[in-house]
């Protein structure tokens, strides 16, 4: 489900706990609709709460080694196989559980 708030900024789709929050739908499509379904779905097999704590320990550590906040964001291990699957609408029937770390 796709929320609009005014909370996140332009161009971002946050997914948090499966609700996907963006401060414009508009160019949100199936395509970024998959990438969000694939973090759901890591989310679901770490049990949520770790998935954020992971996301979060895993940027501040690619933060400090590429000092860059897209950089960072970009080697996140969720953020690898969601981009790199997102496209592929068929993925999800296809993914192995915990697949950002093979």
């Amino acid at each position: 489900m796709v929320l609009q708030t005014k909370l996140i900024p332009k161009g971002i789709c946050l997914n948090f706990f499966g609700l996907f929050l963006t401060q414009d739908k508009s160019w949100i499509d199936k395509y970024v609709i998959n990438h969000e379904l694939i973090h759901s779905a890591q989310q679901k097999e770490l049990l949520w709460i770790p998935f954020y704590i992971i996301y979060l320990i895993e940027w501040l550590f690619r933060f400090y080694q590429f000092r860059s906040w897209h950089k960072a964001y970009m080697n996140i291990s969720f953020e690898k196989e969601a981009y790199k699957y997102g496209n592929d609408l068929n993925y999800l029937k296809l993914r192995k559980h915990y697949a950002q770390w093979k």
